[in-house]
């Protein structure tokens, strides 16, 4: 099974996940570079790393978000995710036109509301999260 996840991110990697890796670090430093939105960079820096390595891992529901995540994901949607979510939406177009690249295509859209609600969301082992 290890192989396999090994082979899928390599593949994920190489088609989808290096570009849209690029566009969360991107948004990462911008919102590093304005203090106040520093605890966004950090999420899409964390997000950014899940995308370039997505199979293996999750995204769970944190227990501990409330109002504040809910009011970041707001401003985080109106300055970055709207954008994010349709950089997933645009790489996964060409992904399921190649019969080959179709799993990855779900894999893509799979990421939007991440990448639309990141606060409030934690990253885990896929085994964490199916409680193996």
């Amino acid at each position: 099974m290890e192989l396999l996840r090994f082979l899928l991110n390599v593949l994920w990697l190489i088609f989808a996940g290096f570009w849209m890796a690029l566009g969360y670090f991107l948004a990462g430093i911008i919102c590093c570079v304005l203090i106040i939105t520093i605890p966004f960079g950090i999420a899409s820096f964390r997000i950014g790393a899940y995308v370039l390595w997505p199979f293996g891992r999750d995204v769970v529901p944190r227990a501990d978000a409330g109002t504040v995540s809910l009011v970041g994901n707001v401003i985080w949607v109106i300055f970055a995710g709207f954008w994010l979510a349709v950089g997933h939406l645009v790489t996964s177009v060409p992904l399921f036109v190649s019969i080959v690249g179709i799993p990855f295509g779900w894999a893509n859209l799979k990421l939007i509301p991440i990448s639309l609600m990141p606060l409030g969301h934690e990253i885990v082992s896929s085994d964490r999260a199916f409680g193996r």
